[in-house]
């Protein structure tokens, strides 16, 4: 079985709307390729049916609408230094998001083997 040892590290979850942008490309299709090339074993992105933020819209999902500019959070579970890496690399892009980060720990379950190029966790 591939058991991995309990690690400890953060959770960290970003939060924008749906069609927030950045260098041209969706901002969370940036921040999952911004993680992928750190290294982070993964990242995932979960799509609000209503929600409002610092500015005070509420955003919401209703029938004939496209909800297009719904709240989104993208969220990644990794190592202290992997969630100092990613903030350090959206600090200097000036990358326009709010996030929460909080201790996290958290451990491999199962015997599946890992997809080529896959890395849980550490390098």
């Amino acid at each position: 079985m591939n058991h991995q040892a309990l690690q400890h590290g953060a959770h960290l979850t970003f939060y924008c709307h749906a069609r927030a942008r950045h260098e041209g490309i969706l901002l969370s299709e940036w921040l999952l390729a911004q993680a992928k090339a750190l290294h982070i074993g993964g990242g995932s992105v979960f799509r609000a049916i209503a929600g409002y933020g610092r500015h005070g819209v509420l955003h919401e999902e209703q029938f004939f609408e496209l909800a297009d500019d719904l709240p989104v959070k993208i969220e990644f579970v990794l190592l202290d230094e992997q969630a100092e890496a990613l903030l350090q690399r959206l600090r200097e892009a000036r990358v326009d998001a709010t996030y929460a980060r909080w201790p996290a720990s958290f451990a491999v379950l199962g015997d599946s083997p890992q997809p080529h190029g896959h890395h849980q966790g550490t390098r």
